[in-house]
C-alpha cells in the first residue's frame, strides 16, 4: 500500500521488527563496552577528588572546629573557677550584703507613725494565669508593710474573659479587706510584659512611690520580703536593684524539674553572688526584685526591643553607674515549668533574648564612659559572651557534633584533658549549687546537652534576628491543676460571670489546633538522636575510639526528649 505522495507505508509488523533489532544491537554494544571499559579507571579520579576534598576541606574544617571548641571550653573553665572562687570566699569570710553596704532595720517611730516607711509599689503582671493568680495576689497582699505605704498593682493582660473576671474579683476581694490594690488592664498587648510594666508606671498614684517590687504570677514572697530588701535602697542611694533568690515549690515533681533546679541553684548561688560581690552587676531575673524608680527612669524606662526586657533594663542601668545587690538569704517561692513544651519555649526566650540584646548593645557598652574598664570586660566577656553564647555553642557543637564526627576521621585526635578532665571539672563546679541532687549529675549532663540544641538555635536566632527573634510565649504554669479535681465555682461567683461572654476581648484568643500523634514529636531532637546512634555504631564496629558508650547514651537522651517523655505529661504537652 502506497501513500498519496508515492512513499511506502511500513506495516506494523515491520516497525516492531526494526525496534527489536535496535534493542538487540544496543545490548550487544553494552556487553562489548562492559568487557572493554575498566570501571576502576573511571572511579579512580572520582575517589581521588573526594579524597582531596576530604583532606583539604572537610578535615581541616573539623580540626579548626575542634580547636575552637577546646579553646572555648578552657575559657568556660576559667570563668567557672573564677566565679566559684569568689562565691567560696564570700561564704568562708561571710561577706554578706549587710557587711558590704549599709543596712539597718526600719525603726518604728510613734510620732512619725507609718511615714518612716517609704512608699512601695508592688507590680504583678499577669496573662491568663488561671492556675496561680490567687497565690501571687494573696502573697503580695500579705506583705508585712503599712497598708497606707504600699500599693498592689495587678497588671492583667489576660485574653481569657473568665480568667480576667476571676482576677478582678480577687482584687475586689482584697480591696474589701482594706488592701490598697489596683486592677489595671489595657486595650492591647503591645510589648508584652515590658509594655504592661511601662503602662503601669504611667498611673498618677505611682508618682508617690519610691520603689517597685516585682513578682511574676507564680511568685510568692514571704511577709518580711520588703523589710529585708528595701533598707538596702533606703541607706545606699547608689543602689538601683535588690535581687532575691528563687525557691521552687515543685522541684520534686519530676526528673525534669529536679534538673532545672540544679542549673538555677548554681545560677543564683554562684553566678549572681559573684557578679554582685565583684562588680555590683548581674542580670535582673525579671521578678522577685526591688527597683528604685529613679534608676528605672534614669536608664530610659522599660523597652520591648527584645524578649528579655529585664536584662535590657539591668544593663542600661548599670551603664549609668547604678549598683545591684543580690541577697541570697531572701527566698521567694516560685514554680518551674514541668512540661517539656513549656520548658522549650522558656529556654528559647531566655537564650534568644540575651544574644539579641548583646548585638544591640555591644557598641554602647564599648563606648560607655561611666563604668570602669573591668566592669565592661565582665559585662561583655563573662556575662554575655561566655554565659549567653559560648556556653550554648560549646555544649552542642563540641559534645554533639565534633566528638561524634571524629569517629569518621582517624586523624582527628581529641586530647584526653579536653574530653575528660576539663569537662569533669566544669561539671563539678556547676553541680555545687544543689548537693542533694549530686547523684543526678550524669543525667543532668545529658539533659543539658539535649537542651543545648534548642538554646544554640535560639542564640543564633537572636544574633541574626531571624524569624522567631521576637517570639514571646508565656511560660505555662500548672499550679495544682493537674493534681487535683476541677474546682467547682460557687454559685455566687458564677452569677457574677454570667455577663463575661458578652464583652469582646482586646485580642482574639487563638484557637488551639488539634494535635495529632506526630505533632507531639520533636523532630530536631530525634534527628540528632539518629545521628549520634549511627556515630556510636560506627565507632563500636570500625573506628574503635572508645566514644561509643557516650554516643549511645547521649542518643537515648535525645530520643527520650524527641518522643516527648520528659517532664509532666498533660493533654496539651
Amino acid at each position: 500500500m502506497e501513500a498519496a505522495d508515492g512513499t511506502a507505508n511500513l506495516i506494523i509488523g515491520d516497525q516492531l521488527s526494526l525496534f527489536t533489532s535496535s534493542v538487540v544491537q544496543i545490548r550487544r554494544l553494552w556487553r562489548e563496552l562492559a568487557t572493554t571499559i575498566k570501571w576502576e579507571n573511571v572511579l579512580e579520579p572520582v575517589l581521588y577528588g573526594l579524597n582531596l576534598f576530604r583532606s583539604f576541606f572537610v578535615l581541616p574544617s573539623l580540626q579548626f572546629l575542634l580547636v575552637l571548641c577546646l579553646a572555648m571550653t578552657l575559657m568556660i573553665l576559667l570563668e567557672k573557677l573564677f566565679v566559684g572562687a569568689v562565691s567560696l570566699i564570700v561564704r568562708i569570710f561571710k561577706i554578706t550584703p549587710e557587711k558590704r553596704y549599709k543596712w539597718e532595720p526600719i525603726k518604728k517611730d510613734e510620732e512619725l507613725g507609718s511615714s518612716v516607711y517609704p512608699m512601695v509599689l508592688v507590680q504583678i503582671p499577669m496573662y491568663n494565669e488561671k492556675e496561680v493568680y490567687k497565690l501571687s495576689i494573696k502573697a503580695a497582699c500579705g506583705l508585712d508593710w503599712p497598708s497606707d505605704r504600699v500599693i498592689i498593682q495587678v497588671l492583667d493582660d489576660s485574653t481569657d474573659l473568665v480568667v480576667k473576671d476571676l482576677v478582678e474579683m480577687e482584687c475586689q476581694h482584697w480591696k474589701s479587706k482594706g488592701v490598697n490594690i489596683k486592677y489595671e488592664v489595657r486595650n492591647n498587648r503591645k510589648g508584652y510584659k515590658a509594655g504592661a510594666l511601662k503602662e503601669g508606671m504611667k498611673h498618677d498614684y505611682v508618682q508617690a512611690c519610691e520603689y517597685i517590687a516585682m513578682f511574676d504570677a507564680d511568685f510568692q514572697p514571704q511577709p518580711d520580703f520588703l523589710l529585708r530588701t528595701v533598707p538596702f535602697l533606703m541607706h545606699n542611694p547608689d543602689i538601683a536593684l535588690v535581687q532575691s533568690r528563687w525557691r521552687f515549690v515543685n522541684a520534686d515533681e519530676c526528673l525534669m524539674t529536679r534538673l532545672q533546679e540544679m542549673s538555677l541553684d548554681y545560677h543564683f548561688k554562684v553566678e549572681q553572688e559573684a557578679g554582685s560581690t565583684m562588680f555590683s552587676f548581674f542580670g535582673f531575673n525579671g521578678t522577685a526584685g526591688v527597683w528604685r524608680i529613679n534608676a528605672i527612669s534614669d536608664a530610659g524606662g522599660w523597652k520591648d526591643r527584645t524578649t528579655v526586657e529585664d536584662m535590657d533594663l539591668a544593663v542600661r542601668a548599670s551603664l549609668r553607674g547604678w549598683k545591684f545587690v543580690y541577697v541570697g538569704d531572701v527566698h521567694v517561692k516560685s514554680e518551674l515549668p514541668s512540661t517539656f513544651k513549656a520548658f522549650r519555649f522558656q529556654q528559647h526566650r531566655w537564650s534568644c533574648g540575651p544574644a539579641n540584646l548583646f548585638k544591640k548593645m555591644f557598641f554602647e557598652i564599648v563606648h560607655n564612659q561611666k563604668v570602669s574598664f573591668w566592669k565592661k570586660v565582665h559585662m561583655m566577656y563573662d556575662f554575655f559572651f561566655i554565659g549567653k553564647i559560648a556556653s550554648h555553642t560549646v555544649t552542642f557543637i563540641y559534645y554533639c557534633v565534633a566528638i561524634p564526627l571524629s569517629v569518621f576521621f582517624p586523624e582527628m585526635v581529641i586530647p584526653y584533658w579536653g574530653i575528660v578532665y576539663v569537662p569533669t571539672i566544669i561539671t563539678l563546679c556547676k553541680s555545687v549549687g544543689t548537693p542533694s541532687s549530686f547523684h543526678l549529675v550524669f543525667v543532668w549532663i545529658l539533659f543539658e546537652n539535649v537542651m543545648s540544641l534548642h538554646r544554640l538555635k535560639a542564640a543564633l536566632t537572636g544574633l541574626f534576628e531571624a524569624g522567631r527573634v521576637n517570639e514571646w510565649v508565656v511560660t505555662e504554669k500548672l499550679g495544682d491543676a493537674h493534681k487535683t479535681k476541677p474546682v467547682i465555682i460557687d454559685i455566687t461567683e458564677a452569677d457574677k460571670l454570667v455577663d463575661s461572654q458578652l464583652t469582646k476581648p482586646c485580642i482574639p484568643k487563638l484557637k488551639k489546633k488539634n494535635s495529632g500523634l506526630f505533632d507531639r514529636f520533636y523532630y530536631s531532637e530525634l534527628a540528632i538522636g539518629v545521628f549520634l546512634s549511627f556515630c556510636g555504631y560506627y565507632d563500636a564496629a570500625i573506628s574503635k575510639k572508645g566514644y561509643c558508650l557516650y554516643l549511645f547514651v547521649q542518643s537515648i537522651a535525645f530520643f527520650v526528649a524527641g518522643f516527648g517523655y520528659l517532664g509532666t505529661q498533660t493533654p496539651d504537652s
